[in-house]
């Protein structure tokens, strides 16, 4: 074989050889570093609220209940943001109010995606008389005040932590179910489930292998949304009186609890509201940095 039909042929191979592999950690660091300053912004407040709601009992010294001085205390070295109405530490209180808020609002929001999003997806696959009922029920859900509701409900079966959880959930997935139906009813008239179901594959199968991967992008970043939703609506509640209980520290109930200080200008009482709105923006920045990803437009546009 002459020299140049041996560098024809280790051209033909080198163009015919794979693409090398990208880890999967590399990509998304690569995209992380692409994302607009709005992205990283919200990215970071996010790291900061779960790095400070597993770690909060290393973070301070004091117990999330435990009384260490007078009512009311002012900014001191000992208590940084000072003390709250029981004279309990607000540092204190705000970090573990990251974990009870933030935690249970996640959970909760876990639990509405699994119940609208297979209750949706089963409507848009099975139609007929399933979507009818699902439809019918959501719209009636939909049709009573969510806070209204979630108050009535709350007062008649009680304001532990359980019910709290299970009562947000099954209002807010009534919203999940309807983007769920939506985008899965464009995936289920397509060819690709026409043919699975051709094939004789379960409708579980359909569900999780054809339908649930073509409806991710969309539901993530509802996720997202609903999210703030929820943790919003639970600080409400807790503001209210009828969300997490004392002594559990949380955000909502905080800002009721020490709303006295606000007539003689202190500011300590926005501060868990500041938290609230904070960790909000962070995760919408996040969430339409996300939303521009995944529907293909361009930057600028």
């Amino acid at each position: 074989m002459s020299e140049v039909e041996i560098k024809t042929a280790l051209d033909s191979a080198d163009a015919k050889a794979p693409p090398p592999k990208v880890n999967k950690w590399d990509e998304a660091m690569l995209e992380l570093k692409k994302a607009p300053w709005s992205a990283k912004f919200g990215f970071l407040v996010i790291a900061l609220y779960v790095f400070a709601a597993f770690f909060a009992p290393l973070l301070t010294p004091f117990g999330e209940s435990e009384i260490v001085g007078d009512s009311f205390l002012p900014w001191n070295e000992t208590n940084i943001l000072g003390t709250d109405n029981l004279g309990r530490d607000m540092l204190t209180r705000l970090l573990y109010g990251a974990r009870n808020t933030v935690g249970i609002a996640f959970v909760t929001t876990c639990f509405a995606f699994l119940i609208g999003g297979v209750a949706g997806m089963l409507a848009a696959i099975l139609g007929g008389w399933t979507d009818q009922v699902l439809s019918r029920i959501v719209d009636i859900l939909m049709a009573i005040p969510q806070l209204i509701f979630a108050l009535l409900l709350l007062t008649i079966f009680g304001t532990s932590i359980p019910v709290l959880i299970v009562i947000i959930a099954i209002l807010d997935s009534t919203r999940v179910f309807r983007l769920a139906r939506a985008v899965s009813h464009n995936v289920v008239v397509t060819d690709f489930v026409e043919s699975a179901r051709l094939r004789g594959e379960s409708m579980g199968w359909i569900s999780i292998r054809e339908v649930l991967p073509n409806i991710m992008p969309p539901l993530v970043a509802e996720f997202g949304l609903r999210f703030c939703f929820v943790f919003l609506l639970i600080s409400g509640l807790s503001f209210l009186g009828l969300g997490l209980q004392p002594p559990t520290a949380d955000w909502g109930s905080m800002v009721r609890d020490n709303a006295t200080l606000i007539t003689y200008g202190d500011i300590t009482p926005l501060l868990p509201a500041g938290a609230i709105a904070l960790l909000t923006v962070g995760v919408n920045f996040v969430v339409d940095w996300f939303l521009h990803k995944t529907s293909g437009l361009r930057d600028g546009q």
